[in-house]
């Protein structure tokens, strides 16, 4: 079958911590060129101009280089799962989830007959056709990376119900939105900010949930939280690393280090 969340979900479950990169640029040599050090691709489609069919070159070059892409997409409207999912996308993150409700109709759509009720395109996932479409769908159901973000008070509020529905994999934390929601607004060291994170790490492991972190390229943030119980964590993205890299060169050939 197409894709690699086979390799991503036995590393978790093997205990490793499994850390990714975010793509934000269209050009799928950029998703080439950082396959040697990524466990995951996070292909973000809420925040940036990326289209549907950048999306499909990311997808193309990171099957190349083994490596699973789980995509975040602007909403949960079944036409965006479909797009993605019959794409070829390993996982796929709702945003700013609400509610048990959103994320319920969400993991619905997701899943085929009798899990959920995703309707029945695939064309990337099944070889164009050579794989045999009810094969397929048994797999997709057990494989496809159900993922969602929790970063609202909302969810905060219904994380007990959240948690234990049937066929969501994993949630991730948004730090930043969290915040915002919960009005500490960039406080994401603040002590309540960190125990509505707390909150959401200790419910996710209890129940059998993997659990991820959407985070800036901070090494201290990222390994704070992993102590906490995090398992899998996108640390920044494309343009974090050309930024970072160019700053550090520049500054060492200035002998301003």
């Amino acid at each position: 079958m197409i894709g690699h969340i086979e390799s991503f979900r036995r590393k978790l479950d093997a205990g490793e911590l499994c850390l990714g990169s975010a793509v934000t640029f269209s050009d799928p040599c950029v998703t080439e060129a950082m396959a040697a050090q990524a466990d995951f691709f996070w292909i973000d489609l809420e925040h940036t101009p990326l289209t549907t069919e950048s999306m499909v070159n990311h997808l193309v070059a990171a099957r190349a280089g083994g490596v699973p892409c789980i995509v975040r997409i602007p909403d949960g409207s079944v036409a965006w799962i479909k797009k993605v999912l019959d794409s070829g996308a390993d996982g796929i993150i709702l945003p700013r989830s609400e509610s048990a409700d959103e994320v319920r109709r969400f993991v619905s759509a997701c899943r085929y007959p009798p899990l959920g009720t995703r309707g029945f395109g695939p064309r990337r996932p099944t070889e164009y056709g050579r794989l045999d479409g009810m094969e397929y769908a048994q797999w997709a159901n057990r494989n496809v990376f159900v993922v969602a973000q929790m970063e609202t008070a909302g969810a905060l509020a219904e994380i007990d119900e959240i948690v234990k529905i049937e066929g969501l994999d994993s949630l991730v934390l948004g730090p930043f939105d969290l915040s915002g929601s919960i009005d500490r607004l960039g406080a994401v060291d603040g002590p309540v900010v960190q125990q509505a994170m707390r909150t959401f790490i200790d419910k996710a492991r209890t129940a059998g949930r993997y659990i991820g972190l959407g985070s800036g390229p901070n090494p201290e943030f990222v390994r704070k939280m992993v102590d906490l119980g995090i398992q899998w964590v996108h640390y920044g993205c494309d343009f974090d690393y050309l930024r970072i890299a160019q700053e550090h060169l520049i500054t060492e050939l200035r002998g301003d280090g």
